[in-house]
């Protein structure tokens, strides 16, 4: 049983994305399916389905709608609702902490990689600078590798 649940990703995810991938889920299964369905109907009463069209392209749009009701699914039942931590010692996932590197001063909160957004100071613990400092305090120096050579980064709170 411990081998099959490393083969399935566990997915960290706060309170309020979870609702918001069940909600997108919802809409998937009962609006997006009858849209679908009801293109399909119409483009086979078109004919010849070898020659037609709008039958390849609302076949294509079937398959991502039920691909991506299929990775919704996954992504729900391997949830790990994640609370965002205020203070403590240590960084972990749910984290907002604050830290340097050079001059530059950034606040990032550490959440999963479904709910990373870089742009936003949300970053993955699966990226290299969100696994790196996984577990670090307030004075911790990290460096991490990226397509523009080191980057050194100094933890200064964790709020």
């Amino acid at each position: 049983m411990a081998y099959y649940h490393k083969l399935m990703p566990e997915h960290f995810l706060t309170k309020e994305k979870l609702e918001s991938l069940k909600d997108e889920l919802q809409e998937y299964k009962s609006v997006k399916r009858i849209e679908i369905a009801a293109r399909l109907k119409a483009a086979k009463e078109l004919g010849d389905l070898s020659e037609n069209a709008e039958y390849h392209e609302a076949r294509e749009e079937q398959q991502f709608i039920e691909g991506h009701i299929a990775k919704l699914e996954d992504i729900l039942r391997n949830a790990t609702v994640i609370t965002m931590k205020h203070g403590g010692k240590n960084i972990r996932i749910g984290s907002t902490f604050s830290c340097t590197s050079g001059e530059k001063q950034f606040t990032f909160t550490l959440v999963g990689a479904d709910e990373a957004s870089p742009s936003d100071g949300k970053i993955s613990n699966e990226s290299p600078l969100g696994s790196a400092f996984l577990d670090k305090t307030v004075g911790d120096k990290i460096v991490v590798k990226t397509p523009s050579g080191k980057s050194e980064y100094k933890v200064t709170s964790i709020s």
